[in-house]
């Protein structure tokens, strides 16, 4: 299996399966992230601002992006169905993504 890492520190290995089929395999470690997103959560007011930039939300890394627009939910870094983004964000699942807290 070969492996490189992009400037996001997404690493990217590519080889192949017992069947000698191609598999590629992208892994973040997104410590640093999550752990600036908790404190950005807990430090942040929850009013929402009236300013345009006014309410970050999240930060998500760019695995969880790519995986976004394998869902049809994103376009490269473009929101297309911003239904399903707040739906996602909401998601438990998901919280250690966001930055701000309430429902969208």
């Amino acid at each position: 299996m070969k492996s490189f890492t992009d400037h996001n520190a997404k690493t990217t290995s590519v080889g192949l399966n017992d069947k000698d089929e191609i598999t590629i395999k992208q892994s973040q470690d997104v410590t640093a992230l999550m752990e600036q997103n908790k404190k950005e959560y807990n430090e942040t007011s929850t009013k929402w601002s009236d300013k345009l930039m006014g309410n970050k939300i999240a930060s998500i890394p760019h695995t969880a992006i790519d995986n976004l627009n394998k869902m049809g939910i994103m376009q490269g870094f473009a929101i297309i169905d911003q239904k399903r983004m707040f739906a996602w964000l909401n998601d438990p699942d998901n919280r250690f993504f966001r930055t701000k807290k309430g429902h969208l």
